[in-house]
């Protein structure tokens, strides 16, 4: 018989006592206060040492073997921190994991009786009445006792593209299934995956709509499309005489379209999605709903020519989103839209503009159908989710919450 796995708090408690592990240390004389190093695994400044407590962990609870699994680090992070905050008679003090200069955290005991080493972990293994953000920490945590995990970069580009099926209420594994992933990061990170759905409109008709695939990014060119040796793929705007009837009209739709040079640039780096303008044409961007630009607050800025800037951060996206599926009523944003050749719409209507083109990232909206479909506010639904040529799988609510706290926590650096 192997040896049983010991009970967090007392173990921890000896670690704390020795003072081996950098940055695990006692805070007061009473012992009541501790701190734990809380690094970011994607800091360039990180070092093994500053996750020594969690590899310890994983070491002494039988989730790791040296030399027979795997190195795990998000996974073992995550255990710690789940089995910590199950713990009733431990509280989170201070978050201090995002500072930049000593990232932590500070507990503390909000029984002193419960300090002495017969009563460290008796508490249930229960979190009620915890905070959201603890409900859904002990999520990730069910998540990882049924297999779902979320793998570093490198252990992902081994990893074949597959995608899971499973329910909370029934943790089994689903049959001949490879590795375990987070399926939204699947879906989110690698860049050749991210398709875009490009719509032009002229004086507010549309005149052209197309979905592509484009792992270099795209680019929005006139009728000359300029240098074809510069990146992206060129998506040709259409020749405006084909469906405007005003000339006047048409000949300024013209010239604007032939001031683009080497186009309007947007392409994906890393959780960002930045923009350049390459031509003589000025153009100007917001973010906005699929059927109607942000005009009433103004646009967010020009893009600067031959310089790139950022337009959209996919990070404060996914917090939006788990912040709407807990009931909060801002829908979070995902469309960007251009004016082109002319000065933004402020207060205007957009539909007097010469040339306005919207790109909308369909995996982004793929995501907010499916907090819409579930009721946004519904533990108990279960949503399928079928994206592009991927497997179909199944998330429950909180399932779904859960992996998109992974992917904020994955980008939080």
């Amino acid at each position: 018989m192997g040896t049983p796995k010991p009970r967090i708090l007392p173990w921890l408690r000896s670690m704390l006592d020795q003072g081996q592990l950098e940055g695990v240390a006692w805070l007061d004389e009473g012992r009541k206060r501790f701190r734990i190093p809380w690094k970011h695994g994607l800091r360039q400044d990180a070092q093994a040492e500053d996750f020594g407590i969690f590899k310890a962990w994983a070491e002494a609870s039988g989730a790791y073997i040296p030399g027979r699994d795997k190195p795990d680090l998000p996974t073992w992070k995550r255990n710690f921190r789940s089995a910590l905050n199950r713990k009733e008679v431990l509280r989170l003090a201070e978050d201090r994991s995002k500072d930049p200069h000593d990232p932590h955290k500070v507990y503390e005991f909000v029984d002193s009786e419960a300090r002495d080493s017969s009563q460290l972990d008796t508490s249930p293994e229960t979190n009620e009445g915890g905070s959201t953000y603890d409900n859904q920490e002990d999520i990730l945590d069910v998540l990882s006792d049924i297999g779902v995990s979320l793998p570093d970069d490198r252990a992902q580009e081994q990893c074949p593209q597959h995608l899971l099926s499973y329910k909370l209420d029934n943790p089994m594994p689903c049959p001949n299934r490879g590795p375990s992933e987070n399926p939204l990061k699947l879906l989110l990170l690698p860049e050749e995956q991210w398709e875009f759905e490009v719509t032009a409109f002229y004086r507010g008709h549309q005149v052209f709509q197309q979905t592509i695939f484009c792992p270099k990014g795209l680019r929005l060119v006139g009728l000359e499309p300029g240098d074809r040796t510069l990146p992206g793929q060129p998506i040709t705007l259409p020749d405006p005489e084909v469906s405007l009837t005003d000339k006047r009209v048409t000949g300024y739709v013209r010239r604007v379209l032939g001031s683009l040079g080497g186009g309007l640039a947007l392409w994906r780096e890393g959780q960002w999605l930045r923009a350049q303008r390459l031509g003589h044409c000025h153009a100007y961007w917001a973010m906005g709903e699929e059927l109607l630009p942000d005009c009433e607050h103004g646009h967010k800025g020009e893009v600067p020519k031959d310089v790139d800037s950022s337009v959209f951060d996919l990070r404060p996206f996914v917090a939006d989103l788990i912040a709407f599926i807990g009931g909060s009523r801002h829908s979070p944003r995902y469309t960007i839209w251009f004016c082109l050749g002319e000065s933004w719409p402020h207060n205007q209507q957009w539909v007097k503009r010469l040339v306005m083109v919207k790109v909308v990232p369909t995996c982004l909206k793929a995501l907010l159908n499916i907090a819409q479909s579930g009721g946004a506010s519904s533990l108990e639904n279960t949503v399928d989710l079928h994206i592009s040529s991927s497997q179909p799988f199944s998330l429950t609510n909180e399932q779904y919450r859960a992996c998109l706290q992974d992917l904020v926590e994955d980008m939080d650096f």
